[in-house]
C-alpha cells in the first residue's frame, strides 16, 4: 500500500481523514481564513482556524514546502461522515524516517471530546501505519499532564521511551509502538 490523498478511514466507522488540500494548507499557515474555506469548503471550523491550530498550519505549510512528499502523510482533517462535520485533527508528522518510525499527532475540538473520536482517529492511523512496509515504529508524544492521550494510547500498547522539549507544545513524554513484527 502507499498512502494515499483519498480519505482514510476504517470499514464500519464513520470518522474519515481529509487530506487538506495544499493549496488551502498554504493558505491556512498565512492565515488566510477566507481563502482555506473557499479552497476547502465544508472542511474547516472555527477550531480549526483558531489559534490552538494557527502555529500547526504554519508549520505544515512550510513543511510540504520544503518536502512535497509528506503531503499524503501530514495533519488531515477529522471529519464524522454522519454529519459532515469536521471534529478535529488526525496524522502523521511526515514520511517515516531513516528508522521506519512515524510520529501520529490527533486533535479533537473540545466541544466533540469524549465521544470516541480520538480512539478512532488513533485506530485508523495504527491501521494506515500497519499496512505501510517502511513503517517499523510508531511514536506519540504527549504532554505529562494529558492524563486522556496518555491513558487512551497505553490501551494500544504504546510504551514510554523518554522525554523531549518542543518548542511549541513544552515537556512531552514519548511512547512507541513497534508496527512490525519482530524478526
Amino acid at each position: 500500500m502507499t498512502v494515499t490523498e483519498l480519505p482514510w478511514a476504517l470499514d464500519g466507522c464513520s470518522l474519515q481523514l481529509i487530506h487538506v488540500p495544499s493549496l488551502a494548507l498554504h493558505a491556512l499557515g498565512e492565515d488566510n481564513a477566507a481563502l482555506a474555506m473557499e479552497l476547502a469548503p465544508n472542511l474547516l471550523t472555527p477550531y480549526l482556524l483558531g489559534e490552538e491550530c494557527q502555529g500547526l498550519w504554519r508549520y505544515r505549510s512550510k513543511q510540504i514546502a520544503e518536502n512535497p512528499l509528506d503531503s499524503a502523510w501530514i495533519t488531515r482533517i477529522a471529519v464524522d461522515a454522519r454529519t459532515s462535520a469536521p471534529v478535529g485533527l488526525a496524522g502523521f508528522h511526515g514520511r517515516p524516517d531513516a528508522r521506519g518510525m512515524v510520529e501520529i499527532g490527533y486533535r479533537i475540538d473540545p466541544g466533540f471530546r469524549r465521544q470516541g473520536y480520538a480512539r478512532t482517529a488513533l485506530e485508523i492511523l495504527l491501521d494506515i501505519a500497519s499496512r505501510e512496509s517502511e513503517v517499523h515504529v510508531v511514536r506519540a508524544t504527549v504532554s505529562p499532564d494529558n492524563a486522556a492521550s496518555r491513558n487512551l494510547i497505553s490501551q494500544y500498547g504504546f510504551n514510554e521511551v523518554g522525554e523531549q522539549w518542543d518548542q511549541e507544545d513544552g515537556l512531552e513524554t514519548i511512547f512507541e509502538f513497534s508496527a512490525s513484527p519482530e524478526p
